[in-house]
C-alpha cells in the first residue's frame, strides 16, 4: 500500500514553519528540523535528539524521511572509493570518491540506469528505472563527503555529475540538488566547483543558459563527426554536432561558465590524425577551456579497446601542436570498476 505521507525534505523552511504553527509548536522548531535534514544529514527522525520524544513521534506519523543508505563500498589501490547506494524503494545507484593530492572529487549519479544506450558505457546497457529526487542526489554527495572526511581528513572540493544517467534528462532535480548543495544551509559548496556532464541534449543546454546557472558544463563528445558519433551515441541522431555547438555557444554567452569536452580514445575508431583534426575543428567553434582525453576502460558488453600508449601520446602531441588545451586523464579506480564508463551496479 502506497503511503500518503509526504517526504519532509520536500518541504521548504516556510512550509515547515507553517506545519509547526498548525500543531501549536514554536516556529524555531522548523529551523531545528531543517538543520537536521540538510546540515546534519539526519537519517531518521529518531536522530533529531534536541526534539522531544513526542514531537519526533508526531513527525514519524506524518512524514517520511527516505534517506539514502550506503549498501556496499569497494576500495581501490589508488584510494578511490566506490559506493553502491540503496534508495528507499530498493533501487541501487553508484557514486565514487576520487581523491588526489589537491582534490577530493565526488562523482555522482542522477538516474537509476540510463536511457541513452551509449555503446561504450556500462550504464548505457541498463534500462532507466527512474530519476533520482533532488534530496537523493544531495544524500549521495553528503555521504561521499563523509567518506572524504573519514578516510582523508578533508572535505569534498569538487563534484562531477558523471555517474549513472543523463543529468539533463533529470533537469529539475539536478538543478534543485545543486541549489541545496551550494546553499549556506546545505553543504555550502561553490557552484564553480561543480561540473555537470551531458551526452548532448541541445535543448536543455540552452535551458541552462536561460536559467543562468553558475556551474560548469562538460560535453561527452567522444567522436568529432556525426557519422562516428551516432554510431556510438544514438542521442547524436537527434542532437547533431552543429546543434550542440550552437547550444554550447548560447550557454556560454548567457553564463560565461567553463565548458570542457570529454573525449575517450578508442583504438582504430577515433584515435587517428584525421580524428584529431576534426576534434580541433569542433574545439575552435566553442569557447571551451579544456579537452579531457580519457583512457578507455573496457566493459563486458562493448567491443572497444584502448589504443597503445604511443598512439595516445601522439594524439596528445598533435593537439598540443595545434594549441588545443588538452589533458590526458588517467582513469582512477579501474580495479574496482569505478572508472569512467564502468558504473553498472556489479559489485
Amino acid at each position: 500500500m502506497k503511503s500518503d505521507k509526504k517526504n519532509i525534505r520536500h518541504l521548504s523552511l516556510p512550509a515547515l514553519q507553517e506545519y509547526f504553527g498548525s500543531i501549536g509548536e514554536k516556529a524555531f522548531r522548523a529551523k531545528q528540523v531543517y538543520e537536521w535534514i540538510w546540515l546534519r544529514h539526519a537519517g531518521s527522525f529518531e536522530a533529531m535528539t534536541n526534539l522531544s520524544k513526542d514531537l519526533r513521534h508526531k513527525l514519524e506519523e506524518n512524514f517520511t524521511l527516505p534517506a539514502v543508505k550506503v549498501d556496499a563500498t569497494q576500495h581501490s589501490n589508488d584510494g578511490t572509493i566506490k559506493s553502491r547506494f540503496r534508495l528507499h524503494d530498493n533501487h541501487l545507484v553508484e557514486g565514487v570518491l576520487i581523491p588526489t593530492d589537491t582534490r577530493q572529487t565526488a562523482c555522482v549519479s542522477s538516474q537509476v540506469g540510463c536511457s541513452l544506450s551509449c555503446k561504450f558505457c556500462a550504464t548505457g546497457y541498463m534500462d532507466r528505472k527512474r530519476n533520482l529526487d533532488y534530496d537523493e542526489i544531495y544524500d549521495e554527495v553528503a555521504l561521499i563527503n563523509q567518506q572524504a572526511m573519514e578516510h582523508n581528513g578533508k572535505k569534498l572540493t569538487n563534484i562531477v555529475f558523471m555517474g549513472m544517467g543523463e543529468p539533463l534528462l533529470n533537469y529539475k532535480n539536478v538543478l534543485h540538488a545543486i541549489e541545496r548543495i551550494t546553499a549556506p544551509d546545505g553543504l555550502g559548496m561553490s557552484p564553480k566547483r561543480i561540473t555537470v556532464s551531458t551526452a548532448g541534449v541541445a535543448k536543455m543546454i540552452r535551458q541552462l543558459g536561460d536559467d543562468k546557472v553558475r556551474f560548469n558544463l562538460a560535453l561527452s563528445l567522444h567522436a568529432a563527426n556525426d557519422k562516428k558519433r551516432s554510431e556510438i551515441m544514438p542521442i547524436n541522431d537527434s542532437n547533431s554536432l552543429k546543434e550542440l555547438v550552437d547550444a554550447l555557444n548560447y550557454f556560454y554567452k548567457a553564463t560565461e561558465n567553463e565548458i570542457s569536452f570529454e573525449y575517450i580514445l578508442f583504438k582504430d575508431f577515433n584515435d587517428s590524425k584525421q580524428d584529431a583534426d576534426e576534434l580541433i575543428k569542433i574545439y575552435r567553434q566553442v569557447p571551451a577551456d579544456l579537452v579531457n582525453i580519457i583512457e578507455y576502460n573496457p566493459i563486458d558488453n562493448a567491443r572497444f579497446q584502448k589504443p597503445d600508449s604511443q598512439t595516445a601520446e601522439e594524439f596528445m602531441e598533435y593537439l598540443g601542436k595545434h594549441r588545443v588545451n588538452a589533458r590526458l586523464r588517467r582513469s582512477r579506480g579501474k580495479d574496482i570498476d569505478a572508472a569512467c564508463g564502468q558504473l553498472a551496479n556489479k559489485g
